[in-house]
């Protein structure tokens, strides 16, 4: 039996990994070098949570399916052209930073507050995906704050799979160390997913999805909120990029407890 899911993706979108970025201060605070100008792409984390979440809702008929996402509309729109071809999604943007610089909280109030007000949400149904971490807001806290604010407890990150059963409870698979899997069970929605990489690969570019996907994206595009984040006292006093160092040595017979303390003092050294 089919369970009809609520399924909303938080995603952001972030300069092309192979940008060499630099970091610079602006007149509002930190940000990139010709940020506005750089490509960009869909958050890498994120997307492994789009696609899993649509691979979800095609196995339940009458799911529905959002993707929210906050960044410069301009940039949304190139972003966007990509994505649409991927899989089939409502668009939900607002129009805000797009840098990795502002504070978690703001982010998250603004995210609870625009999915609080989704058309035909029902809470019952909800699932929230989202990026176990992220290359640009990687706080580890971002989505974890939306769904505090959203009212839901059951939260799982690093999550690598889930498996839905026809009574609404669905296994999951969470990363722990040494490369193992916590296997976890709940009761049902609400619940918020922060996925690792999924198993899933990149779904091959399909042009009738995209334009589908494009009759409802660019209107939404147009008619997107402008999202103000609040530093909320968040400052940096700089920014620059890590230094690069490189010193080798061939040790042998060495314990993982005198390896350990040798990389503890050399990092205390910094």
């Amino acid at each position: 039996m089919a369970n009809v899911l609520h399924i909303v993706v938080c995603a952001g979108i972030v300069p092309d990994p192979l940008q060499t970025l630099e970091p610079i201060t602006t007149p509002t605070g930190p940000g990139l070098k010709n940020e506005m100008v750089l490509p960009a792409v869909l958050d890498p984390w994120a997307a492994s949570a789009l696609y899993e979440a649509a691979a979800l809702a095609s196995k339940n008929p009458g799911s529905k399916l959002w993707l929210v996402s906050l960044g410069p509309k301009a940039k949304l729109q190139q972003v966007m052209m990509t994505v649409a071809q991927k899989v089939a999604f409502e668009l939900v943007p607002l129009d805000g930073p797009i840098g990795g610089f502002p504070d978690a909280h703001s982010t998250a109030a603004v995210l609870a507050e625009t999915i609080a007000a989704l058309p035909g949400l029902d809470r019952e149904k909800l699932l929230l995906f989202g990026g176990w971490e992220s290359a640009t807001r990687g706080a580890g806290v971002t989505l974890q704050l939306v769904g505090e604010r959203l009212g839901i407890t059951d939260q799982f990150q690093g999550v690598d799979q889930i498996d839905l059963r026809d009574d609404g409870s669905f296994e999951v698979l969470e990363r722990v160390e040494g490369g193992k899997h916590q296997v976890s069970i709940c009761a049902g929605a609400p619940a918020v997913l922060g996925w690792a990489t999924g198993n899933l690969a990149e779904p091959r570019n399909n042009p009738q999805v995209g334009m589908a996907n494009m009759r409802t994206i660019m209107p939404a595009l147009a008619k997107a909120k402008v999202a103000k984040l609040e530093a909320n006292g968040l400052s940096y006093s700089s920014v620059s990029l890590p230094k690069q160092q490189r010193t080798t040595r061939v040790v042998k017979d060495m314990t993982p407890d005198q390896i350990a303390a040798e990389l503890v003092e050399w990092i205390g050294a910094e």
